[in-house]
């Protein structure tokens, strides 16, 4: 068998890095090695990848130096950044997270190029300010930003191009496991399940956190010939009435949408209240753009084992709170 070409994944321990991990391991054709990397290889996540049969590699985005030497014989990189690590007051102040952000996609960028990195993927999101009106009353943040944790990851985009190194980049949608939680429907005063969204009537995108790292592997089988493709990871495209309509399938009993407007999302004073507000806003307004991305056929060539929502609540329904 010729050598395996190994694949570094930054955020191995995370939903999408940890399912590219899993999907690299599981592949019976052994063409690709897992490096996985971590800021804690002592950790229990990384543990469980290193017993079934994954490099882990101690590796920090903030570290150019060691992202150079973890990126070091790997064909594949693999680089996602957390937006949402828990920051303290001081250090958001001192460092906001649109600012570590692409100062982390650059170091990984330019580690990448050094190393004789063969292939990127970047997980990116869109960028959505062209789809807000000048003097709307949307908030903004950070001086430029309405969705600063979609808009500063576009931004990061160039950083890859710049690097010369063959990138595609990858975009997730809504989650599907954000019905587990936050999407899960409620029990209004007469006892009746309720999904408060804020889709309004748009068909909104969304997937299984595992099928990214799946669409990822694919990506990576592929080869090269995708750089520069944008590939939006999609396994239903739904609007809120069938999101709750297969909810009720699903659970048993009737869930009615209710949509919530942007504009009460943004008052609810909740911390981030302004920045979902706008998330929320930019699904609606973009919904066409949204949808038009999505090419299905590419995405089951990649990702065979695609999930659509109903088949993932045949299989999670247990786990809707209700």
């Amino acid at each position: 068998m010729s050598e395996q070409q190994i694949i570094a994944v930054v955020g191995a321990t995370g939903a999408q890095g940890g399912g590219l991990v899993r999907a690299i391991l599981a592949d019976q054709s052994g063409r690709f090695a897992a490096r996985a990397l971590t800021r804690d290889p002592g950790s229990a996540r990384a543990e469980e990848l290193a017993a079934l049969g994954a490099e882990v590699v101690e590796a920090d985005l903030d570290d150019a130096a060691g992202l150079r030497e973890a990126f070091k014989g790997a064909h594949g990189v693999f680089v996602v950044t957390n937006f949402w690590e828990p920051r303290t007051h001081e250090e958001e102040q001192a460092r906001p997270a649109t600012t570590r952000e692409l100062e982390q996609a650059g170091n990984a960028a330019r580690a990448g190029r050094d190393a004789g990195v063969r292939h990127f993927i970047w997980s990116t999101l869109p960028d959505t300010r062209g789809y807000f009106r000048p003097g709307d009353g949307t908030p903004t943040f950070g001086g430029t930003y309405k969705v600063p944790h979609a808009d500063g990851k576009a931004e990061a985009d160039r950083l890859f191009l710049e690097s010369g190194v063959p990138t595609t980049f990858l975009q997730a949608n809504v989650y599907y496991e954000a019905f587990q939680d936050m999407f899960a429907p409620q029990r209004d005063e007469r006892g009746a399940l309720v999904l408060h969204l804020g889709f309004g009537d748009a068909r909104v995108p969304a997937q299984a956190a595992e099928d990214i790292g799946r669409t990822a592997f694919g990506v990576f089988r592929r080869g090269e010939v995708l750089a520069g493709r944008r590939v939006s990871v999609a396994g239903s495209v739904l609007t809120g009435d069938q999101y709750a309509a297969a909810l009720g399938q699903a659970l048993g009993e009737a869930v009615t949408y209710q949509p919530v407007g942007p504009d009460q999302i943004r008052a609810a004073g909740f911390p981030g209240a302004g920045e979902v507000g706008n998330m929320l806003q930019y699904l609606i307004t973009a919904e066409q753009d949204i949808v038009d991305l999505i090419d299905g056929e590419l995405l089951r060539e990649l990702n065979p084992r695609l999930q659509s929502f109903d088949t993932w609540l045949a299989t999670h329904r247990n786990t809707i709170p209700h």
